[in-house]
Parts: C-alpha cells; structure tokens; sequence
C-alpha cells in the first residue's frame, strides 16, 4: 500500500471516530451546585439552571455595555449581593442607586435612563402607562425576594414591643408638637412620641401607607410630626436607638420608625422589632402570611431593553439562579418558587431563550 492510501484510510477512520462520538441518542448529565440542579447534554451549549435559564459565567458577557440600576433602598443590599458576587466571579462593574421605588421607576419608565428597576412594590398603573410608552411594550415583572417591614423601638423601650394596626395607624397620624404615648394607647405611659418615616418616593412608605392606612390619599403620615427621612434608613436607625427613652422618666422621648427587615438585621444590637397583631416578623411568620406588613420585592425591565442590551437579560438570569443562596445572608426572604419560575419565564421569553 502507498504512502497516499495508508493516509486516506488513517482520515477515514479519525472522521468515523468522530462520527460515532456525536451520533446515536445524546447523554445527559446532572451535576449540582449549592440549591441550583443543571443539567447538560452533549448538544446543548450550556447548562440550564432548574428555573430553565442559563447558567450564566460572569466572566463571559461583555464589558464594554453598561447596565444601569436604580430603584428600591429595601431592595439595594439584595442587588448588591448579587453584584458583588457576579464582580468577584468576573462580571463588569454595573452601577445601582438607592433612590426609592418611585424614583427608580420613573427613570426607567418616564426617562427612560436606566435598564433595571428596583421595586418593593408592584409597578402603578401610571408608571406602566409610561413604561409603555417609553419601551413600546409593557414592562417586565421580576419577583426576586419577599420582606417583612419591620417597626422598630429603641432597646430601651419598655412598653411598645407589641402594637395592633390600629395603634400604629394612630400613632403615625399624631400631629400635635405636644403628643404623647398615651394618645396611641391611654395605658401606656406619656412619654413624647417621635415617628421616622421614609418619604413618599419610597417603596417602603407606599407599602406602609397601604397597609396600614388603606391607600389614603394623601397619606396622613405627610401631615402628622413624623420626621421624612427620605431614603437615609440610617438617621432612623440613631433617631430611635439614641432616643433615650427612660423608665420611670416621662420626660425621655420614645421613638418609633420604620424601614426593611434586612435592615433592621444589621441594627438589631440597637432596637427592637415591634410584634404587629402579636406577630413578630421573621422567616415563618412571612411564609405563612400571618405577619401583616409583609411584602414582595421585584425588579422591572422591558423587551425593547433587552433587545438592546442582551447583557441585562444575562445579569437577571445570574440574579434569579443565584438569589436564593444569597438572600439569607442579606435579611430577606425568598420569593415563592411559582413567582420565580413565572420571573425566568418572563426573561427567557424577551432574551429568546426558549
């Protein structure tokens, strides 16, 4: 045999090998990462996360594009945990503002200036109005998490530890300079009162403003002696921990104020979280509804942002396979596991994934 058909035959056989190694029926394999089962064939181009999305390597999507975040001061500490893990893993750097829920949908529905909003209350009608007309499309509703708004007293209140939705909507409507404890419950003691509230552009306001008094249009918060602190959870944090409410002193102011559970996690050697209808909130009394001022948290986006920037579709499917081992730590609680699978639907529908 010659040189040039011991060659033929050598090519032959490599191309059978390589033949053989790709046909027949594919072979699947399951592998499993902390709570998020993959699952790979050997013609597929990557491994899909049990929600259905990509798992996405940070260290693959393209630098060059920005993503803009913006929104939400309760959902802040959740995206940046998420951020901060993707930038370790190699992802570009995003920018997220702390700016409310109402501040972060109006830039993104009405200005059009960002690509993700952070929300920790569902999206209006007018907002959605104008997300239709700036995107050309309904936004995108992306449940991430679930939160307990928590009401908070100093460490040295002795008397305010446990409130019915009642006295709380008594207490945030007090409009007197002069008012006291008392006139929330005339069994408690006269202490003067001071109330901490976000403003009006926080998603914890409206939530709290729903709740406790149905909507009310304007709030009566706005108009009671309550300090707005706008989206600073931090001066309430020092206004009711150094509150200096004193037993037996009726002099001593007692505050009271009111922000994210997360939140309240991070100052808890400095308050105490107030039991509303004699529930304290905490991971059970959220999943079984009983606590009452719990809430969802979510992030929007819309199809025409992700047609143009695929990048937002990757970070979301990072944030939704990854959100779960990460919002413990932060002080959240994990959204339903229907609300995360219809999120990962929404994403995979508008990056095409399907």
């Amino acid at each position: 045999m010659n040189l040039r058909s011991r060659n033929w035959m050598a090519l032959v056989a490599v191309l059978a090998l390589a033949l053989a190694a790709c046909g027949g029926d594919s072979e699947e394999t399951t592998t499993t990462t902390g709570d998020a089962a993959t699952t790979t064939t050997d013609n597929m181009a990557g491994a899909m996360s049990e929600l259905g999305l990509p798992i996405i390597d940070p260290l693959d999507v393209d630098t060059g594009v920005d993503v803009g975040i913006a929104g939400s001061s309760t959902v802040f500490p959740l995206s940046t945990a998420v951020l901060t893990q993707w930038i370790d893993e190699g992802g570009p750097e995003y920018t997220i503002d702390s700016i409310g829920s109402g501040g972060g949908l109006e830039r993104f529905c009405v200005e059009g200036a960002s690509d993700i909003a952070n929300a920790s209350r569902p999206i209006d009608d007018e907002e959605f109005a104008a997300c239709q007309d700036t995107w050309g499309g309904d936004p995108i509703e992306i449940r991430v998490g679930s939160d307990a708004l928590s009401l908070v007293v100093s460490a040295d209140n002795y008397f305010a530890t446990e409130l019915t939705l009642e006295e709380v909507a008594t207490a945030f409507s007090l409009s007197e300079a002069d008012a006291t404890w008392a006139d929330v419950n005339p069994d408690f003691p006269a202490h003067p009162i001071q109330l901490f509230s976000p403003g009006a552009d926080s998603g914890t306001f409206d939530y709290f403003n729903e709740v406790v008094f149905d909507e009310a249009d304007p709030s009566p918060i706005l108009s009671s002696i309550a300090d707005i602190v706008g989206e600073d959870d931090n001066l309430t944090v020092v206004g009711v921990s150094e509150d200096g409410c004193t037993e037996g002193d009726l002099s001593t102011v007692c505050a009271i104020g009111y922000f994210g559970y997360a939140f309240f996690q991070q100052n808890a050697d400095v308050l105490q979280a107030v039991a509303v209808d004699g529930v304290i909130p905490s991971a059970e009394s959220v999943d079984d509804n009983s606590y009452p001022i719990s809430r969802p948290l979510y992030m929007y986006t819309a199809d025409a942002v992700i047609a143009e920037k695929p990048q937002v579709a990757e970070f979301i499917a990072y944030y939704l396979n990854n959100v779960n081992d990460l919002i413990d730590d932060v002080g959240y609680f994990p959204a339903p596991m229907e609300a995360l699978q219809e999120a990962a639907d929404n994403v995979k529908a508008a990056a095409g994934w399907e």
